[in-house]
């Protein structure tokens, strides 16, 4: 058996009938929701989706990515981080369906959906003049949905070719006898696969609680467990939207478990520790930055593949993070060479709320009771009694690289290197980024970092004074 890594992730949204009211006007200066009267955010796709309105989606999917993994990286200083954006924002696109009006318009904003209308630059007249700006007008709707449609189905068919396992879930849980809108759970249905389970909140809070875990936890290989608490499903809950991925891939060029060995990795502030850390001498696409190092480690099959960056200087994650955005990634010059890796063991759990870190990007009126708009869901608008809004968005994510299972045995690998060419050392033994993403289409599936990547383990000596 060889070297294998997994990768799960699941998020879903709590959605709560609620009565209020908030007379504060919308601001103007917010962009409007790309749909009209006619085709609001819950239009039904009519055709299949092109690769140019894939690659779009997947574009604005990593953008919103890198976005709240940004509040996430500065609230969270110094700690291991790791979530699931791509299933995250599938969550939120599927409520977003049911989304009117300023709710809606926020929502497209922060999720960076391109059925938003968006102003850009043009190119100056002369030289030195002012440049122009250039309205573009958002997608209807339903070509956002044949888009996302296309992009789990072609993901999802990639984790089914034998070479990787890589499956994607949705579903709606709903309270029995409430009258959702027949367009609604048809548009999820068929873009999403997400069909309607009926539970009862309002008689059994805690019993959907444990069926809906349960369907997490099958989806997930059971390595997702309680992603919803005790307490948090109440009698006026009346809809859960969940989405569960669950990726598993073996290297393409596996590591020699006879090379793992503790090494010293260093955790800024003068901290060093001894982790377990994987050793391989082969071709991978590299490259160099400014200051920083990115390796792609492809999985089997080399559709999926892991890019590790790495910060030159061992304080230098942070600065890093600020600039992780779609434009660096793409920008990345890599090369095949031949690099000596070196890649700390890890395994990784961590569990959000994100109702504040979505307030911040911009989406507030989704949470406001009494002010959210979801009448597409059902029909009842704000402030009428009994409204929609989101109660919570949950996530929960786990990652492990290591090389278990691999079977026990001998290997010889013959290293060739020309006289004189020294190849790179990409040596993470201190903080790292990585993300797990599609190389045909750019989507960011997992995106985290390391900064500890053996917690409780005996600290390293002292490196020894240079002479």
């Amino acid at each position: 058996m060889r070297s294998k890594v997994a990768l799960y992730g699941v998020a879903l949204l709590l959605v709560a009938g609620g009565c209020g009211m908030d007379s504060k006007p919308d601001n103007p200066t917010t962009p409007k929701p790309g749909g009209t009267a006619s085709q609001p955010p819950g239009s039904a796709p009519t055709a299949p989706a092109t690769t140019a309105e894939i690659a779009k989606a997947a574009e604005g999917g990593n953008r919103f990515a890198c976005e709240l993994y940004a509040k996430l990286a500065a609230e969270k200083k110094g700690d291991n981080l790791f979530l699931s954006p791509y299933s995250i924002s599938t969550a939120l696109t599927m409520t977003w369906a049911g989304a009117r009006g300023q709710t809606a318009a926020e929502m497209e904003a922060v999720l960076r959906l391109p059925t938003r209308e968006f102003a850009e630059h043009l190119p100056p007249a002369q030289p030195g003049g002012v440049a122009p700006w250039r309205k573009i007008p958002g997608w209807p709707p339903e070509r956002l949905h044949a888009a996302m449609a296309a992009l789990s189905g072609g993901l999802n068919i990639a984790g089914k070719d034998g070479r990787v396992q890589l499956s994607i879930a949705n579903a709606l849980w709903g309270q029995k006898g409430h009258p959702f809108l027949p367009e609604f759970l048809a548009l999820n249905k068929a873009s999403y696969g997400a069909g309607l389970e009926t539970v009862d909140f309002a008689g059994d809070a805690e019993g959907a609680r444990k069926t809906i875990n349960a369907w997490v936890e099958k989806q997930t290989q059971e390595k997702v467990k309680d992603l919803l608490p005790p307490g948090v499903l109440d009698k006026l809950t009346r809809l859960v939207l969940t989405n569960a991925i669950h990726f598993r891939g073996q290297w393409q060029e596996p590591f020699d478990p006879a090379e793992t060995k503790d090494r010293v990795f260093r955790l800024g502030g003068g901290r060093r520790i001894l982790a377990p850390t994987m050793k391989l001498h082969t071709h991978f696409e590299y490259a160099k930055g400014d200051d920083f190092q990115a390796v792609e480690l492809p999985y089997r099959g080399a559709r999926l593949a892991m890019l590790v960056l790495l910060p030159d200087r061992d304080d230098g994650l942070a600065e890093l993070e600020k600039r992780l955005t779609p434009e660096l990634l793409a920008g990345l010059k890599l090369a095949r060479t031949d690099p000596v890796v070196q890649l700390p063991r890890f395994a990784l759990t961590c569990d959000f709320r994100l109702d504040e870190q979505l307030r911040a990007l911009g989406m507030a009126d989704a949470f406001a009771a009494g002010k959210a708009d979801f009448s597409g869901l059902d029909g009842v608008k704000p402030p009428s009694p009994g409204a929609l809004f989101i109660a919570a968005v949950l996530h929960k994510a786990f990652v492990e690289v290591n090389e278990k299972g691999t079977e026990a045995g001998a290997a010889t690998a013959v290293l060739v290197a020309k006289n004189g060419h020294a190849p790179p050392a990409f040596t993470a033994d201190h903080p790292f980024l990585f993300l797990v993403r599609d190389r045909e289409t750019g989507t960011i599936l997992f995106l985290g970092r390391v900064t500890d990547p053996a917690p409780g383990a005996p600290e390293a000596p002292a490196p020894e004074p240079k002479k």
